[in-house]
């Protein structure tokens, strides 16, 4: 377990009781400013992607990306409350806790615990599994605890591991390790880099937010 490991598994957990405490005592407005907030820095990382390669299926990649940031936005700013706390459980459940388990165990019941190792390698079978668990599990019992019938937001998990995934693809397109590395040359941004866990190897605010933008531009469509 490195310091990367505690630092980053924090900042993730302080930024799910930021943003439930900001939902459940000041309504939705403040997280769906902190939303945008996010995605415009995102943004910002991906436009500096154009300075690597300048191929034009490169760039269609990070167009794509960008899209889905935009239309993420939208979806987080259009829906209830309720439902953002199920975005949030059904995304940070599979992000969070596949994070924590991949990190504990992962590796220890498959030998072969690299199911996506061409595109990122250090995810594990057990922390994919175990996170998506986490995320059926706390969509579940809030839809059971509030009779709501949004039952698409159990979508959010499998949809944040495909959000996911097409980030890493994209960033090792661009053989860009992470986001991170470009936006924390600017002392700005250098200064708000804990929040997203520190410098130390994480992903950037694009880490943090492609699951859930991918994730509310499919739920946006089916909705």
């Amino acid at each position: 377990m490195t310091n990367n490991f505690i630092t980053r598994l924090i900042a993730s957990l302080a930024l799910l009781a930021i943003a439930a405490a900001t939902i459940f005592t000041l309504d939705s407005m403040p997280f769906k400013v902190f939303y945008g907030v996010f995605a415009v820095v995102a943004g910002i990382e991906l436009l500096s992607f154009f300075k690597q390669h300048a191929k034009i299926w490169w760039i269609s990649l990070v167009l794509i990306e960008i899209a889905l940031l935009v239309f993420g936005s939208i979806f987080v700013a259009r829906i209830n409350t309720l439902q953002i706390v199920l975005l949030i459980f059904g995304v940070c459940g599979y992000d969070v806790f596949a994070y924590i388990f991949g990190g504990l165990i992962g590796g220890t019941l498959f030998k072969k615990s690299r199911p996506f190792r061409f595109v990122s390698k250090n995810k594990t079978w057990e922390g994919t599994f175990m996170g998506l668990v986490c995320s059926f599990l706390l969509v579940g019992i809030t839809l059971l605890a509030t009779n709501s019938t949004d039952y698409l937001f159990l979508l959010a998990g499998p949809l944040a591991v495909i959000g996911d995934l097409f980030e890493s693809f994209l960033k090792r397109r661009y053989k860009i390790k992470d986001s991170s590395e470009i936006v924390v040359k600017n002392p700005f941004f250098d200064k708000f880099e804990i929040l997203v866990g520190g410098r130390g190897g994480h992903g950037g605010y694009l880490d943090r937010i492609d699951s859930m933008a991918f994730a509310a531009t499919i739920l946006l469509i089916l909705l």
